[in-house]
């Protein structure tokens, strides 16, 4: 715990943005510095509470020891609390900025008061580690002569291939961009995850011992077997990639984009030449509507205000969420409720309100002469309960047309792409994801393993290092006849975890 009674007298704080006018005018990170002395304080608000749900299974899916480095945050011994951040947590950097925190929704001070800053405190931990020289290369001292494959290389492939590297296995990881990385680096735009902290994780892995390939998409300028013919095993990381659609009429005009081909076209071309080659999907001078909202509808909004978009409308079939927990969401469950992340406020900042409309159902797609699609038709719904179920039911008299020369599609994945799985013979659950068990991992063949959203479909990246880690250890288990990986939850073997 913090300080005995902080949480009574140290109110919330959070490490705020830079304002949304100055960070709109470039792609760095919206994060402002945060300063030790206040975080200090935030730890100080850390409860003696008994049981730390922010750390069981409806909070932190990887059991991050959240407690004790706040505590040792709050005690200024950063160096300690690091090492606490690194028994569980692979990649902090990557979870600090882009996770959601369930750990925060599920904290017990949460039930009275503003939930303690667990996201802000684990991001400075991390990125005081790497300022301080603390985090250097640590190379396996002796190996197994054992070999194994990942492909994928996005938060779950990394983990589980920084732990089966830390157990002395040789690692190949297959990656078919052209950059290490997969969600981590394409999926998730500059401002909000620099692509220099995800090199800077990958260059410490490479230094250890892990070997990347890029551009190469195994199942297709690949043969699978043949992976699984020179590794002793092969872990299938590969994400869900397959968007979900909008089917409805007019969906063949030009201008109609996926979120991550927008949002991918924009960082590979940001990284590779500033943005001056043009290799993008632009959203300047344009009427821009998001259909979906989510990490990566908000993703796609940020996206297009800094294009210089002329206006932007994001489209949410669902109600909006309350400003409280509503009585069938209750603590520790992760609070449905109304939030304004950073590109909400970006578009309030220039355009004067908040871009969402609720309850919205598009019907058709406009279009202009030169088939380039020019307005959405829409019509308001209403949600019922009908047999303990939702289901909603269109608002006679509420159609109406929306101005539109860009749209995109952000409304979720269906699973992963299925050619790999196709060439290799394996099997399929009801859901179209990879068939394996969690916490065996195994899938229908012998060696063959799969792990993250591949396998549980859709989710977050902290979830996705659950699997990693998980996998890992079923993969050592498979290869050596036990392992002394931790399970995810155990944070037994501080030297592997």
């Amino acid at each position: 715990m913090g300080k005995p009674t902080g949480f009574m007298e140290i109110q919330r704080k959070t490490v705020g943005y830079r304002p949304p006018l100055e960070r709109i005018g470039d792609y760095q990170e919206i994060f402002s510095a945060p300063v030790d002395d206040k975080l200090r304080a935030q730890g100080a608000r850390c409860m003696d509470c008994g049981v730390p749900f922010c750390q069981s299974d409806s909070g932190c899916p990887i059991d991050n020891l959240i407690p004790e480095w706040n505590d040792l945050v709050y005690q200024g011994r950063w160096r300690e609390a690091l090492d606490r951040l690194h028994r569980t947590n692979n990649f902090p950097e990557f979870t600090g900025r882009t996770c959601p925190a369930p750990c925060e929704g599920a904290c017990v001070l949460g039930i009275i008061e503003p939930a303690v800053t667990i996201k802000n405190i684990e991001n400075a931990i991390i990125d005081r580690g790497f300022a301080e020289g603390w985090i250097v290369p640590r190379p396996p001292s002796k190996r197994t002569g054992k070999r194994v494959a990942i492909v994928g290389s996005g938060p779950s492939g990394l983990s589980a291939a920084d732990q089966l590297n830390k157990a002395g296995h040789q690692v190949t990881v297959y990656e078919r961009a052209d950059r290490i990385g997969g969600l981590l680096m394409y999926g998730i735009p500059n401002m909000k995850l620099d692509k220099g902290v995800v090199k800077r994780r990958l260059d410490l892995m490479a230094a250890e011992g892990v070997r990347f390939v890029t551009g190469a998409d195994v199942g297709r300028t690949i043969e699978p077997k043949q992976l699984v013919s020179e590794h002793d095993a092969l872990l299938l990381a590969t994400g869900a990639t397959k968007p979900r659609d909008l089917p409805i009429p007019g969906r063949e005009l030009q201008g109609i984009h996926f979120a991550m081909q927008f949002l991918t076209a924009n960082t590979k071309s940001l990284l590779d030449s500033g943005l001056s080659n043009g290799e993008y999907i632009s959203a300047e001078n344009r009427d821009v509507i998001v259909i979906g909202g989510g990490d990566t509808g908000t993703d796609c909004i940020g996206t297009s205000i800094r294009h210089g978009c002329r206006s932007m409308v994001n489209f949410e079939l669902l109600p909006q969420p309350p400003q409280g927990r509503a009585a069938d969401n209750p603590w520790p469950q992760w609070p449905r409720i109304y939030r304004v992340d950073y590109g909400h406020e970006e578009i309030a900042a220039k355009f004067g309100a908040d871009p969402r409309t609720y309850s919205i159902l598009s019907k058709e797609f406009l279009g202009d002469a030169n088939g380039r699609v020019s307005g959405i038709r829409t019509v308001e719904v209403e949600w019922k309960t009908v047999d303990g179920k939702p289901k909603l039911e269109e608002r006679p008299g509420s159609e109406k047309e929306w101005k539109a020369d860009l749209v995109l599609l952000a409304m979720g994945f269906l699973g992963p792409e299925h050619y790999l799985a196709e060439s290799l013979g394996v099997q399929l659950d009801p859901r179209s994801n990879y068939q394996a068990e969690h916490g065996r991992f195994s899938t229908s063949l012998p060696g063959v393993f799969a792990a993250g959203d591949c396998r549980r479909g859709q989710s977050l990246v902290v979830w996705a290092i659950n699997e990693g880690r998980g996998a890992a250890r079923a993969v050592d288990e498979y290869l050596m006849g036990e392992s002394h990986l931790p399970a995810p939850g155990v944070t037994q073997g501080t030297a592997l975890g």
